[in-house]
């Protein structure tokens, strides 16, 4: 059996036509730790100049949230925009953002992440 189409997974489950249009707007996606985890989460980022990273985590079609951060050496990441809600809404926001450093894009941080451990 081949894998489907774009179209025919849209056909089968129609919110996949957001997944489809942030990777068609240059988002990378993470791979799943373990596909078979029915509580398994799908991640993914776009990455912007100077640490600028846009960042999804979709739990279902109704359960997702979206984060603009700035990450810099050393510190930990900087939240300047965050939208939770379902997929469509999350990533038609996230893709109506403004460019990072554009006169109209957010800057003032709201929150910070822990800063991840790499080894």
């Amino acid at each position: 059996m081949s894998p489907l189409t774009d179209a025919e997974a849209v056909k089968l489950f129609p919110s996949l036509q957001h997944v489809v249009l942030i990777r068609e707007a240059g988002w990378k996606f993470l791979p799943i730790d373990d596909p078979g985890d029915p509580n398994a989460e799908l991640d993914a980022a776009r990455i912007w100049p100077e640490g600028w990273r846009d960042c999804i985590r979709i739990r279902d079609e109704t359960d997702s949230l979206g984060l603009r951060i700035r990450v810099l050496p050393d510190e930990p990441a900087e939240i300047v925009w965050e939208r939770s809600g379902t997929l469509s809404e999350v990533v038609l926001d996230l893709l109506a953002l403004p460019t990072p450093g554009s006169r109209l894009a957010p800057t003032l941080v709201i929150g910070t992440a822990p800063k991840l451990w790499t080894p």
